[in-house]
C-alpha cells in the first residue's frame, strides 16, 4: 500500500483500510458480535462485544500482520520476516507468513508460556527464546534483521499494521450500526488507531475510548506532553498492552482521532475476565478484558449502545488460576484469612465447625507449627474460603473473632 504523509508521519487513510479488508477476505475471520445483558444493566444502555477472542491465533494479531507481510516486494518476501514478541504477535506473523509462503523467524523472551510458544511453533515459525522482557528480546529480533537481511515486522508501528487492525472497526459498524461508544484496550496503538481511523471516517459521531492498565498506562503521560513518552518498567497482569512507549505511527493518530485514554485497575481487569468467563462463556486474556473493566470501573459514564472491543484469548492456563482467583477476591468471593489457635487435638475440626455454620466452603488448609512467632502451643492456619460476597466475607470475619480466634489477616 501507498500512504499520505503528514509531519513525516505516514497517514493512515478509510481507502487503506478498505483495501486491507479485501486483502483479509478468506484468511481472517469476521468475528461474532454478541450482547452482555448483565453489563447492559450496570451502564444502562445496550453493550455488545466484539469478539476478536474467537479470531484465528485467538487475537486480532493475524490482520494486521497478514497486510504487512502481503505488501512486501518479493526480493523482501524472499529474505523472510522476523518479529518479537510474548505472544499474539508471534502468533499472528507466523500464521500470516505460512499463508504467504514467507519464511518467518519469531523471537520470544525465556519465560514466554510455554502454550504460546508450542502454538507458534505449530503455525510454522522458528521460535528463538532470548532475553528476559521483550525489550530484550525486541533487540535481538532487530539485531538478526540488520544481520540476515529478514524484514522486521513490528507488532503495531507501521502503516500497514494499523491498516490491518482497522478491518475491525468496519466489522463493527457493519455488525451494530447503532453504535454510539466503542472501548478499546491499548497498548502500543495499533489497534486503537486503525479503529479510529475507520469508524472516524465513517461515523463521526461515535466516541472511541481507549482503555490501559493503570501500571502500563503510557498514553496519557505522552498526550499530555504531545508526543510519546516513555515510561520504566510497566507492570500489568495484562501482557497484551504492557508497552513502555507509544508507536509514533499511531500515537499521532490516536491524538488526533480517540476521544478519550482511561486507566484500570489490576482489580477490575481480574473481575472482567471472571465477568466474560461466567456471564458470557467467553475465554479472554487480561488484555482483552480491559474494555470490560473500563465498563466495570465506571459504567454510569458511556453513552449506548456501547462495544467492547474483546482484543484477544490467548491466556496461559496456570495464569488464568491465579486471575481467577485474584477476580474472585476483588468481587468479594474469595477469602483469604490466617489465625491462631491452641495446637490441640479436635482445634481443627472445633474451627472447621464455625466456618460451617458460617455457611463458607473451604477451599485449602496450612498449618505451621514451626515459627519463631508462634508459642509453643500455637499453631498458624491459613485458609482459602468461597464466599458469596463482600458482606458474606464480613460475616465470615464477625463469627471468626465472636467464637474466639485471633485473626492475623
Amino acid at each position: 500500500m501507498s500512504y499520505s504523509t503528514a509531519d513525516s508521519f505516514p497517514r493512515v487513510t478509510l481507502d487503506d483500510v478498505r483495501g486491507a479488508q479485501k486483502m483479509l477476505t478468506g484468511v481472517a475471520r469476521t468475528t461474532a458480535m454478541e450482547g452482555s445483558r448483565y453489563l447492559s444493566q450496570l451502564v444502562g444502555a445496550p453493550v455488545h462485544f466484539k469478539c476478536e477472542n474467537l479470531q484465528r491465533t485467538g487475537s486480532f494479531k493475524l490482520r494486521g500482520a497478514y497486510v504487512r507481510i502481503a505488501g512486501l516486494l518479493p526480493e523482501e518476501r524472499a529474505a523472510g520476516v522476523v518479529a518479537a514478541s510474548a505472544g499474539n504477535h508471534a502468533q499472528g506473523v507466523a500464521l500470516a507468513s505460512s499463508l504467504l509462503g514467507v519464511r518467518s523467524t519469531v523471537f520470544m523472551p525465556t519465560g514466554a508460556p510455554l502454550p504460546k510458544v508450542a502454538a507458534t511453533r505449530d503455525y510454522g515459525a522458528e521460535v528463538r527464546l532470548h532475553g528476559q522482557v521483550v525489550d530484550e528480546t525486541l533487540a535481538a529480533a532487530q539485531e538478526y534483521a540488520a544481520e540476515t537481511g529478514a524484514v522486521f515486522i513490528h507488532p503495531f508501528d507501521h502503516p500497514d499494521i494499523i491498516a490491518g487492525q482497522g478491518t475491525v472497526g468496519l466489522e463493527i459498524l457493519e455488525q451494530c450500526p447503532e453504535v454510539r461508544t466503542i472501548v478499546v484496550g491499548i497498548g502500543g496503538g495499533g489497534l486503537a488507531a486503525g479503529v479510529a481511523v475507520a469508524v472516524k471516517a465513517l461515523r463521526p459521531d461515535v466516541r472511541i475510548i481507549g482503555v490501559q492498565a493503570a501500571g502500563a498506562a503510557a498514553y496519557p503521560l505522552s498526550l499530555a506532553a504531545g508526543r510519546p513518552v516513555s515510561i520504566d518498567n510497566p507492570a500489568t497482569m495484562a501482557d497484551g498492552i504492557k508497552v513502555g512507549r507509544p508507536g509514533d505511527v499511531p500515537f499521532r493518530i490516536v491524538e488526533e482521532l480517540v476521544d478519550e485514554v482511561r486507566t484500570v485497575s489490576e482489580s477490575h481487569l481480574s473481575s472482567a475476565l471472571l465477568l466474560c468467563l461466567e456471564r458470557a462463556k467467553l475465554v479472554v486474556e487480561p488484555a482483552g478484558a480491559s474494555p470490560v473493566a473500563a465498563l466495570l470501573s465506571e459504567p454510569g459514564t458511556f453513552e449506548g449502545p456501547v462495544v467492547a472491543l474483546l482484543s484477544g484469548g490467548n491466556v496461559d492456563p496456570l495464569l488464568m488460576q491465579r486471575i481467577l482467583r485474584h477476580g474472585m477476591a476483588a468481587s468479594g468471593r474469595y477469602l483469604a484469612v490466617t489465625l491462631r489457635l491452641t495446637d490441640r487435638p479436635g482445634a481443627l475440626a472445633t474451627l472447621l465447625g464455625v466456618l460451617s455454620v458460617a455457611d463458607a466452603n473451604v477451599l485449602d488448609v496450612s498449618h505451621v507449627r514451626t515459627d519463631p512467632r508462634l508459642g509453643l502451643t500455637e499453631v498458624e492456619v491459613e485458609l482459602h474460603l468461597e464466599t458469596k460476597g463482600p458482606e458474606h466475607c464480613a460475616e465470615v470475619g464477625r463469627a471468626l473473632r465472636k467464637a474466639g480466634y485471633t485473626v492475623i489477616d
